[in-house]
């Protein structure tokens, strides 16, 4: 039936007139002053699926496309968004958990499994290093007085190398402070909390307190001078001290754990001389004190008797003394 039904249909109009959208319409198909701009290359700071939105080169949204998610993120509160954004992903966590791993681990071992076979002797022993107990007759290990003794050396060898170069956002100075009492159980945790790179410092902060005591070449000479003279005073000692030394290492909790802590700061010395080498710029011609910073102890203080001075490297000028002289 409805197909022998025609129905005529006729136009008066050749064309269609050209209809202009309205001004609304108009902004919502294509705003004004804004440019797409889609980056396809593989620039360092754009990934290949990253839509940028730019209005009078200022950035105002991110639409980035991970999988099936899309993230957007405001950045007109952020100066450097890509360079924040970089930083925060390229962040890799294995060191700091294998770090945070060790440390666990060792706290574990000193409390539960080291041996504790001499506790009242470890009291006495504690006492005499600390000058509490007077001349009773006894004589102290040589040995054991001179670990004693370049235990307090370390955490000033450990702070000339952290504080200037090996800073982060995580501050150095509370566990350097608190190395003088628990050792490498206490720079373990900022061992794996640094990250890379470390601020710049600039020629004001080097000659304020304690970079200024730290970058003294006097400092370093007296670190080292004390510490060759604590390692010969224990070598010279009785040939029954290394026998009675090793006895008291496998009895003494004390002993035990105060060795083991001279041990780990022998042996993350060099990455931290590496590390303050690089920093300023002196790997080309100290590159020979790296073996070197093995030896316990001399070593790392031997490359901070040694080492330039960070303001003749890398220490940025102040502002203040950059900008020109009008008077001038």
């Amino acid at each position: 039936m409805w197909e022998s039904i025609n129905l005529p249909i006729s136009c008066n109009f050749s064309s269609f007139p050209h209809l202009k959208p309205s001004r609304k319409a108009q902004s919502l198909s294509q705003p004004r002053n804004l440019t797409l701009v889609q980056s396809r290359a593989p620039l360092p700071f754009l990934k290949p699926d990253r839509i940028l939105l730019r209005n009078n080169n200022s950035q105002f949204l991110k639409h980035e496309k991970k999988g099936l998610f899309h993230v957007c993120r405001s950045s007109l509160n952020n100066p450097d968004p890509d360079k924040t954004e970089i930083q925060d992903e390229g962040r890799d966590w294995t060191s700091s958990v294998l770090l945070f791993a060790l440390w666990g681990a060792l706290l574990y071992y000193c409390f539960n499994l080291a041996p504790d076979q001499t506790p009242t002797q470890d009291l006495y022993f504690l006492k005499k290093l600390l000058n509490l107990k007077g001349d009773d007759g006894f004589r102290m290990n040589q040995i054991l007085v001179g670990l004693w003794y370049i235990m307090g050396l370390w955490p000033v060898v450990y702070a000339m190398l952290l504080l200037p170069t090996g800073r982060s956002k995580t501050q150095a100075w509370p566990f350097v402070v608190f190395s003088f009492f628990g050792g490498v159980y206490a720079l373990l945790p900022y061992f794996a909390l640094w990250n890379p790179p470390s601020p710049p410092v600039s020629e004001s902060e080097l000659r304020q307190w304690p970079f200024n005591v730290l970058e003294s070449k006097v400092t370093a000479g007296v670190t080292l001078v004390a510490g060759l003279g604590l390692i010969l005073y224990a070598l010279v000692g009785n040939a029954g001290d290394w026998k009675e030394f090793y006895q008291y290492f496998r009895e003494s909790k004390f002993i035990h754990v105060t060795s083991l802590d001279f041990c780990l700061l022998s042996a993350f010395a060099p990455f931290w001389v590496y590390n303050d080498m690089t920093a300023r710029k002196w790997f080309d011609k100290g590159r020979w004190l790296l073996p070197v910073s093995v030896v316990p102890f001399l070593g790392p203080s031997l490359y901070l008797l040694l080492r330039p001075a960070l303001s003749e490297t890398t220490a940025p000028t102040d502002s203040s003394a950059s900008s020109s002289d009008p008077s001038q």
